[in-house]
């Protein structure tokens, strides 16, 4: 049965870096990479499928790049109506809670965060006042997180700035968190956090998936494919290997994420 789909996790990068920060990806995750993460790539992979939205994201990884990123993601967007951006930032820039503002102005959906890439522990009190002020604009966070060989992005980090911002609305990334879902299970099932499916179904056996669905609740997951990590066709097959009802993949793979970004009828 056909579902419409909408890809809530993919990057995509400027043309002229796009195959050398595909590779860079790799290399961090020693993963092979077979696809290039561009605009025109991610929209060919993705309609072969059924994908209708896609929301796209790229992290600086120094303050110089965070105009350039957000002003890309932006242009994307323009020439993509069927794209979903997220701004990134960066605490070192000169004035983090202006790019903020101007990340709301172009139009974007939030933020997203890479803590591991960025070296910046999640609960570093100096992201606090960003969160709050994210929180304000209703610019939900997507974090990347989890990942067993660093402590960056822990989930119990995130479980500590909900602590101290419980008004943030954030999306933990990799079934709450890569290669730490026990960590997650203990922290993060609260109010304002929900999860995604990518970058995890490859590692995660299939009743650990299904726990942690039921756990968090199916009403808090987005699909997403983590491209250019995954193919479309993989991660979505990996998904209904799963075997929930129709309703429920119809929910996650389109429903919950349309709801989370008040997309309009006319834009589903």
């Amino acid at each position: 049965m056909a579902y419409d789909i909408i890809d809530a996790h993919a990057h995509i990068f400027p043309e002229k870096i796009a195959f050398k920060a595909t590779q860079s990806i790799g290399s961090f995750y020693d993963i092979p990479m077979d696809k290039v993460g561009s605009s025109e790539q991610l929209i060919e992979s993705g309609c072969r499928i059924g994908v209708s939205r896609y929301l796209v994201c790229s992290t600086a990884t120094k303050p110089e790049q965070v105009e350039s990123i957000n002003d890309f993601i932006h242009a994307e967007c323009m020439k993509h109506p069927s794209f979903v951006g997220l701004g990134t930032i960066h605490p070192d820039i000169q004035d983090p809670m202006r790019e903020l503002e101007r990340i709301r102005e172009l139009g974007l959906h939030g933020v997203k965060l890479h803590p591991d890439f960025q070296l910046l522990d999640i609960d570093e009190e100096r992201m606090i006042p960003l969160y709050k002020r994210c929180a304000e604009l209703g610019l939900p966070i997507l974090f990347h997180t989890g990942d067993d060989r660093y402590d960056y992005s822990r989930p119990q980090k995130l479980y500590s700035v909900k602590q101290r911002v419980p008004e943030l609305t954030a999306i933990a990334a990799h079934f709450g968190g890569y290669r730490r879902w026990d960590e997650a299970a203990k922290y993060l099932k609260l109010d304002g956090i929900y999860f995604d499916t990518c970058s995890s179904l490859f590692l995660l056996k299939k009743q650990d998936a299904l726990d942690l669905l039921h756990y968090f609740g199916t009403d808090k997951f987005f699909f997403g494919t983590d491209f250019p990590m995954w193919d479309h066709e993989e991660e979505l097959q990996r998904f209904l290997n799963l075997g929930l009802d129709y309703e429920t993949n119809k929910r996650i793979l389109h429903d919950n994420f349309a709801e989370f970004m008040h997309l309009d009828a006319d834009e589903r």
